[in-house]
């Protein structure tokens, strides 16, 4: 048997997605840039990474964990002092005063407080530490969640159901946690609204192949930027409650709810809100994580989860598994304590932090109104609107010659569109929509960018997409 053929298929398919494929032929553009491509730089628009994007860090949370990390800056007399003190709080809450020892499992006690009372402050619900579990990233707090409910084989193996479109990284997460994957698709010409048809339909197509036992919501969604009202809200969680399903629900753009008349409202508000035959019963776990837009600190890997109405056994899982991680990096959960608890009014960066995090939201809005409406206005495209997140999700409508050639080189549409917008104008999109159980053609467009780089970004896109479809494409050698 050769190397090749003992490679695990689960870890080529995830090797081979299409999103794999795109960012090694970014690396691979990027290496000939000097030699042959009118462009100077691949622009990556694919992912969520803002400070990648050169967007700038928060300054509060950076000042803070400089202290953290080389405690004698506690003398510099140019850090605003309550820098020095939340520096000092943090030191004291880590074994040794030093970020570099280990923490229990689950997280520093001091941190996971810090999380229970940002939630008991968000929903005016009692949050409680015990019930959060602090993780490297929510994609780690995802699979650990997943991996407690797979088990069964065939027909008996546990289904997860997913929204069409989904985040890009969890079609090959819940694969690798030996899931069926249970799509409902999202109504696209209703905004991507969730619809409470449309998870029966899925439920009921499933039923024979699979033991549905938890479905996902990403609320704001991503990559499609909907954010649900509380009506839409108490019907998936009285859809959770007939059919006995575990809620798993990703809001980590929660701070990032720009719509007109939109607000973000949790799962867990709304559930402790409603009759006690709900809020004592549906089972709910719930994901933050660095990787929110204000913060976007993606590179620290640290978030959380909140176990909501789970029995003891089942909590006593989520410890045992972490136990194997030994400690989320401390300097990560050091950050998430400020994420909670940032500058108060009246401290020395209060001005300066609202400065900051307001700015990133006056680019979000600003850049998704203008993008989804110069997309609209190229030939062959639409766009929903988003009312938070931080995507867009415009659908392609692609001539059919273009479609043959994708079908003649074994890819999908969109993929195909995306690999030459790489290779022939530098911009790096996010391809495909994973999960999906529709033929339609959409790309995924990080709109959290500078405004100069968004200029650059559309230039670009505009004049590919209308030489594309003004004339066609020529194949890439496999």
């Amino acid at each position: 048997m050769t190397s090749v053929q003992c490679v695990n298929p689960r870890v080529r398919r995830i090797r081979d997605s299409p999103q794999t494929v795109l960012q090694n032929l970014a690396e691979h553009i990027t290496k000939e840039i000097s030699l042959q491509k009118p462009f100077k730089e691949v622009i990556d628009v694919s992912a969520g990474d803002t400070h990648r994007a050169v967007l700038k860090p928060v300054s509060f949370l950076r000042q803070v964990l400089a202290v953290c990390v080389y405690p004698a800056l506690l003398e510099d007399k140019s850090l605003p002092l309550d820098v020095k003190i939340r520096a000092q709080k943090l030191l004291e809450a880590c074994d040794g005063g030093s970020v570099g020892s280990y923490t229990a499992s689950s997280g520093l006690s001091h941190v996971r407080q810090s999380i229970a009372e940002f939630i008991t402050k968000r929903d005016g619900i009692p949050s409680f530490a015990e019930n959060i579990f602090i993780c490297a990233g929510s994609q780690r707090a995802i699979m650990i969640a997943v991996k407690l409910l797979a088990s069964g084989e065939g027909t008996t193996r546990t289904g997860v159901l997913i929204p069409a479109p989904c985040p890009h990284t969890l079609y090959p997460l819940l694969d690798e946690a030996d899931v069926v994957l249970v799509p409902y698709q999202l109504m696209e010409e209703k905004g991507w609204a969730v619809e409470l048809d449309k998870l029966h339909q899925a439920l009921q197509a499933t039923r024979r192949n699979c033991e549905p036992r938890a479905i996902y919501i990403s609320n704001p969604g991503n990559p499609t930027g909907h954010v649900q009202d509380r009506k839409s809200i108490e019907e998936v969680i009285q859809f959770a409650a007939a059919e006995r399903l575990i809620l798993l629900v990703d809001e980590v753009y929660q701070d990032s709810v720009y719509g007109k008349d939109r607000e973000f409202i949790s799962y867990k508000k709304v559930l402790f809100e409603m009759d006690k035959e709900y809020a004592e019963t549906v089972e709910l776990v719930s994901f933050h994580s660095l990787s929110s837009a204000c913060m976007g600190e993606c590179g620290m890997r640290a978030g959380y989860m909140e176990v909501v109405n789970m029995d003891p056994e089942v909590m006593y899982y989520f410890d045992n598994t972490l136990c194997g991680d030994i400690s989320t990096p401390v300097t990560g959960q050091l950050a998430l304590d400020l994420m909670v608890i940032p500058p108060q009014p009246g401290d020395p960066s209060y001005d300066m932090y609202i400065q900051e995090t307001l700015f990133t939201l006056a680019t979000l809005s600003h850049n998704a109104k203008r993008v989804q409406e110069f997309l609209n206005k190229l030939p062959g495209v639409s766009c929903q609107p988003a009312m938070g997140g931080i995507y867009l999700f415009p659908r392609l409508h692609l001539p059919c010659g273009i479609k043959e050639q994708a079908k003649l080189l074994g890819l999908k549409d969109d993929v195909l569109y995306c690999q030459k917008l790489l290779e022939e104008e530098g911009v790096l999109a996010g391809a495909g929509q994973y999960g999906g159980i529709t033929d339609s053609c959409h790309l995924r467009l990080c709109i959290l960018v500078p405004s100069d780089t968004l200029d650059e970004v559309l230039a670009r896109l505009s004049s590919f997409h209308c030489r594309l479809l003004g004339g066609t494409v020529t194949p890439r050698d496999a």
